[in-house]
């Protein structure tokens, strides 16, 4: 055995990243509403609109989240905003209702359960 010469092995340079221009990215460029969730929204702003109670909306799609903001009038700050954030699908849930100022009135997975804290229905008042 000492005849032969022992077997050397040499390490190789580990193996480069790709350029980062080819990486596929997960996080989408902004944050949208879908065809469904719209048009859940723009049922309630319609009705509302009826009603007299609502005259203006603004969307802002953000990196973050989407942001769906009601007006009484367009020169005011917005009564509500109705917000998607997919960042907190697994804690709170992604939609939310904000007032004004802040107060989160509802929040959840559900949107149809969200927007049922603006949608005010016919009750039956007994006394």
């Amino acid at each position: 055995m000492s005849d032969q010469e022992p077997i050397r092995f040499t390490p190789r340079a580990a193996p480069s990243a790709p350029p980062a221009a080819s990486v596929p990215q997960s996080v989408p460029v902004q944050v949208s509403f879908d065809r469904r969730e719209l048009q859940a929204i723009l049922g309630l702003y319609g009705r509302m609109v009826a009603a007299g109670e609502w005259r203006d909306y603004a969307i802002d799609f953000l990196r973050e989240q989407a942001v769906f903001s009601v007006f009484r009038r367009a020169s005011e700050a917005p009564l509500y905003r109705i917000e998607k954030t997919p960042k907190l699908a697994r804690r709170q849930g992604t939609y939310a209702v904000v007032t004004t100022t802040g107060l989160i009135l509802k929040r959840g997975h559900d949107l149809a359960r969200v927007l049922d804290v603006l949608d005010r229905k016919l009750r039956l008042v007994t006394t």
